[in-house]
């Protein structure tokens, strides 16, 4: 199925579905979207426990010139708002070697976890030095920046902590139109934020959500447990990820375990 969409089935005019796809492993990501029946797969360039810089697929040339949608995962030890010198410096040179990978796949965006501070670090630190990695780096794609689910000291946990590193982030681009926002429900759900009504409280901050990471939850409301399950098996009613997805009108990817994403891609398509 080619970038346009999909037809809407039972309509009576022509319609476009959101594009919908997985997380897969970067050895073979296109074989893996057609083993799925993908619009859209996400992968890491590497390892996403370690520091060293991204590594391209064999298959980069067929994956850019894919009609499949591409969004890369930054490494997860990526912390830019930490105070401490040796982890924020070689985590901003990670996240730049990373944007310019992803861009040179012809990626749609970096999505990048925000951080977090020590107990009795002042919070400000970390918005600052989200506005200083902006100031000082260019962004030829979107960098998308996700809510995550645990740590008292997370940068992206709760929405108010968000808005407030939202605005430093926009204050300090070079160009905000590359600042983006990654919704995943799973992590809001864990995180301790009512799936009811996220996506306006969202947009009311950031004005935009260019993903959806659609996964259910194996722990409950607020558990700070980032523990992904296939939809329809975890704690979360489907028809709130399903209000999520239809509201948010952005592309989608399930971060499921891998045996069941064909069937969450499917029960998507089939209710969306």
């Amino acid at each position: 199925m080619g970038k346009a969409g999909r037809l809407s089935e039972g309509s009576d005019t022509l319609g476009f579905m959101v594009r919908i796809g997985a997380h897969v492993d970067q050895d073979d990501p296109l074989a893996h979207a057609a083993a799925r029946d993908a619009d859209v797969v996400q992968f890491f360039l590497g390892d996403p426990q370690g520091w060293k810089g991204p590594v391209m697929p064999a298959s980069a040339d067929a994956i850019r010139d894919s009609e499949v949608d591409v969004y890369i995962h930054a490494p997860y030890l990526i912390n830019v708002a930490t105070a401490n010198n040796r982890i924020r410096i070689p985590s901003r040179k990670l996240l730049e070697g990373q944007l310019k990978a992803a861009a040179s796949l012809g990626a749609k965006g970096l999505i990048v976890h925000g951080g977090h501070l020590n107990k009795d670090d002042d919070p400000q630190i970390g918005f600052d030095n989200w506005r200083k990695v902006f100031e000082r780096m260019d962004c030829p794609i979107p960098v998308l920046i996700e809510n995550t689910a645990g740590g008292g000291n997370a940068m992206t946990r709760r929405l108010d902590t968000i808005a407030r590193l939202w605005d430093a982030a926009t204050a300090g681009a070079q160009d905000p139109s590359k600042i983006g926002f990654c919704l995943d429900t799973c992590h809001a759900h864990a995180g301790g934020e009512d799936l009811i009504g996220i996506v306006d409280r969202v947009l009311a901050i950031t004005g935009r959500i260019d993903l959806i990471h659609c996964n259910d939850s194996r722990d409950s409301f607020d558990s700070g447990a980032d523990r992904h399950t296939n939809l329809g098996t975890g704690q979360i009613d489907p028809d709130q990820i399903l209000t999520i997805c239809r509201t948010a009108n952005a592309p989608i990817v399930v971060e499921t375990p891998s045996e069941g994403q064909a069937d969450d891609i499917a029960f998507l398509r089939k209710h969306l």
